[in-house]
């Protein structure tokens, strides 16, 4: 395949999407894959919807996940701008060109009376569409008009027949052409609506593949229209399956987080995201569901992207994300462990005892921001709660004398090491002639309150002799 060129193109509109993700993820390993570019286009001609930061937040994420353009803002290129408020003169040229050739005319129409209309069809349940009022009326009574009058220009949709999509992933669709309405190009106020940008940019950018989700099928006839009405060559089309929700609904801000920002805050790792992202929709010829960077770009394929919906799986994402930290160097690990401990006021002021904390908790943690409630024993002065498998074990006839005799040989000891430790209950088992499971559960259930969770010489080391003694005590009274 030669000469790939595809783009993301979003709107400055707030947050990042995670489905907005997915279309730069794919448009970035499709190209990857076929040594083609990406271009990052900011489509930003409808003011109004302008969020302010929208761009600094959006360029941050696609940063933080990996994802690097070959052209766009940031970078620049032979096709800029590349923000499509910047190319109105562009716009306008083409514009001209379908007015011109009588593809396109100005519709004077107030909103009033196109609010009309569609009462009217719906109450005769027509299809919803422009009814071509101004569709057939003198180049110079359009002239005249247009000096003092408010406007659209709208592209002259032909009718009767049909449009055919050809789409990668879906195969060939039809829309019947007396369905699609005389679409407008540009709006009142000047600026190219998305569908007119979008096809003009594409061309003048030279984009190859159109990869985006499938909310923008329905709209394809018209910019299939827009490209045959300048006789330009198509690009080729790919409508990606949309993201849902448990029960099928669309993926919504509703029913929680859905912001790239939004995972990061949670402390999942980029690789995790993408690596899960690139899963939603896609799957490779085997059942490989780990992947870095490089993996990714060798297998994917549009051809293996499914046409239903994928459902966005949290458990399954938090699952992929614990991997991934355990599957970190240690001191990239502790690295990272580290901030989220002082970005908690956790520090302790030692290294060592940092260190030791952050390893202790390690296996338990689905995301790093797991750390403040998992790292919370190493800092209270007494066990909160216990779970229930914890306190059965407490309950144990045999358990209060193994405290009663733990209580007895710590006070031995000014400082109570790993080897101390192990000398104690050595001495209690002794002393007690309880050993094995009833021994040690009943122990690390009164030291942690749960029968699972650090490692137990992890948790002696960095809670030291006065809370080990503390947390004993506590469950003789329990």
């Amino acid at each position: 395949m030669q000469n790939v060129r595809v783009r993301f193109a979003p709107s400055p509109t707030g947050y990042v999407h995670v489905g907005s993700l997915r279309t730069a993820l794919y448009n970035f390993l499709f190209a990857r894959h076929h040594k083609g570019k990406i271009i990052l286009r900011i489509e930003d001609t409808d003011q109004s919807r302008y969020v302010e930061g929208a761009v600094d937040n959006l360029l941050d994420s696609m940063k933080w996940c990996g994802l690097e353009f070959d052209e766009g803002p940031q970078q620049g290129g032979e096709f800029g701008p590349y923000y499509q408020s910047q190319r109105l003169d562009i716009y306008n040229k083409e514009i001209n060109k379908l007015i011109e050739a009588d593809k396109a005319y100005p519709c004077f129409c107030s909103q009033e009376r196109l609010d009309k209309i569609r009462e009217e069809q719906a109450n005769a349940n027509l299809p919803i569409k422009y009814d071509g009022h101004f569709r057939n009326i003198s180049p110079d009574e359009s002239l005249k008009r247009m000096k003092s009058e408010a406007y659209v220009i709208r592209l002259k949709i032909p009718a009767p027949g049909e449009t055919k999509v050809h789409d990668i992933i879906r195969g060939e669709v039809v829309f019947q052409n007396n369905l699609l309405d005389d679409q407008v190009l540009i709006k009142s106020d000047g600026f190219p609506t998305y569908h007119f940008a979008n096809v003009v940019d594409d061309h003048y950018m030279q984009i190859s593949h159109v990869i985006r989700g499938e909310e923008w099928l329905p709209s394809t006839p018209k910019h299939i229209l827009l490209y045959e009405a300048f006789s330009w060559k198509l690009p080729e089309f790919a409508h990606l399956p949309l993201l849902l929700n448990a029960d099928r609904s669309k993926l919504s801000k509703r029913q929680g987080d859905v912001a790239v920002e939004d995972y990061r805050r949670k402390g999942i790792l980029p690789e995790a995201l993408v690596n899960f992202v690139a899963l939603l929709g896609w799957h490779p010829d085997d059942d490989q569901e780990v992947f870095s960077y490089n993996g990714l770009i060798e297998k994917f394929t549009l051809e293996r992207v499914n046409k239903a919906g994928a459902i966005f799986d949290m458990d399954k994402l938090y699952w992929f994300n614990g991997g991934y930290i355990r599957n970190l160097s240690q001191e990239d690990y502790l690295k990272k462990g580290l901030k989220w401990l002082v970005n908690e006021s956790l520090d302790t002021g030692s290294d060592e005892k940092n260190n030791n904390i952050l390893a202790a908790v390690r296996n338990s943690l689905n995301t790093f921001s797991d750390i403040k409630e998992k790292v919370q024993l190493f800092y209270a002065d007494k066990i909160e709660e216990y779970s229930e498998e914890a306190s059965s074990w407490i309950r144990l006839d045999d358990s209060k004398s193994v405290f009663k005799a733990m209580i007895i040989e710590i006070d031995k000891y000014s400082e109570l090491s790993l080897e101390e430790f192990k000398a104690i209950m050595k001495d209690v088992q002794k002393n007690t002639g309880v050993k094995g499971k009833e021994l040690w559960m009943p122990v690390r259930a009164a030291i942690t309150g749960t029968t699972e969770g650090p490692e137990l010489p992890t948790v002696i080391s960095v809670l030291g002799k006065e809370k080990i003694r503390q947390f004993v005590l506590q469950a003789i009274e329990r």
